[in-house]
């Protein structure tokens, strides 16, 4: 029950924190212009274009999680893999960051692959993702120099980390935490629960390190490629929907992509608000007007967290069926 309520409480509290943050972006807006540009100026066969850029990632980011697990466990199944993917999509939309766990739980039970190797694969892909939009970042400073230096300088504060990190409270907090390890290590070291978080990491270590040992690493690398290649089209072709950003480029397209993606990064179900936030921030910087930059922000938003909860529900249905003649327990 009282797992439950924590999680019931994280739910709104993420959800009340992005829809403030909506809120304050859209409450000076006019809603009839915003109907208006949905109406009339919108191409939405670009924006479908856009969706199936999306699902093309996904079946991508599917195909190199196989590749990852099949050095430490048994290939599972396609379809189970990507229904687990989307699956794990769908419940970050619930909690942030519950999709990873979701989508390791759900492979685990069908293909009977140990849930901890799982997890050490996926958290070498989130290594690699990170790796690959940091990569993309350092494109954008490149290229959209000017974009990057007023977003980061005028949009994002950072302060109260920083003053944080650098407050006595924190080291202080660092040095009893060190204290009470050492005057403890040895109950620690012989205790049940250690043994059993050793045996753990010793499963989770191998799934982390299981891109050493994939049998294709040049299509491994291409998919990894492929997947922020599909995500930049995702949002760049929705610049030929729109009137007022079909004449930005590809540059504006990949400004918009990587500091929206810091949006998505933030513990806020679908990035919600912080997304918006910085693509109407960065649409801005390249002229486009306020309300049209809110309505694609809107509209590209929705349609994509659309198709994850649409996808994510018809896998929920679709995975015990496909997987009815097996024994599940």
């Amino acid at each position: 029950m009282t797992k439950i309520i924590s999680k019931g409480l994280r739910f709104f509290l993420f959800l009340s924190i992005g829809l403030i943050i909506l809120w304050w972006l859209y409450k000076d807006q006019d809603p009839q212009k915003l109907t208006d540009i949905l109406k009339k100026d919108v191409g939405y066969g670009w924006i479908f274009l856009s969706l199936v850029m999306g699902l093309l990632s996904h079946i991508s980011r599917t195909i190199r999680w196989q590749m990852l697990i099949e050095p430490v466990e048994k290939r599972p199944g396609l379809l189970n893999t990507f229904l687990a993917v989307m699956i794990g999509y769908l419940a970050n939309l619930a909690i942030p960051r519950m999709g990873e766990i979701s989508r390791c739980a759900v492979l685990s039970r069908y293909e009977k692959s140990s849930f901890s190797r799982l997890v050490g694969t996926v958290v070498t892909e989130r290594v690699l993702d990170m790796i690959m939009l940091l990569l993309s970042l350092v494109l954008v400073v490149i290229l959209q120099y000017g974009v990057f230096v007023d977003v980061v300088k005028n949009k994002i504060k950072l302060t109260r980390i920083s003053d944080f990190l650098s407050s006595w409270e924190f080291y202080i907090s660092v040095v009893l935490l060190a204290a009470l390890i050492v005057l403890f290590r040895k109950k620690i070291v012989g205790g049940k629960i250690f043994l059993k978080l050793k045996e753990l990491w010793a499963k989770f270590k191998e799934g982390l390190f299981s891109y050493r040992n994939v049998k294709n690493k040049p299509m491994f690398f291409i998919h990894t490629i492929l997947i922020f290649v599909l995500y930049f089209l995702m949002i760049y072709v929705c610049f030929f929907g729109f009137p007022f950003t079909r004449h930005l480029g590809p540059g504006a397209g990949l400004a918009v992509f990587v500091l929206g993606s810091f949006g998505m990064v933030a513990p806020v179900q679908g990035g919600i608000g912080p997304w918006h936030f910085l693509v109407i921030s960065t649409l801005l910087f390249f002229g486009v007007e306020g309300t049209q930059a809110a309505a694609f922000a809107l509209l590209v938003h929705g349609s994509l967290n659309g198709m994850i909860v649409v996808t994510g529900l018809l896998s929920l249905i679709a995975i015990p069926l496909v997987n009815k003649s097996k024994t599940v327990k």
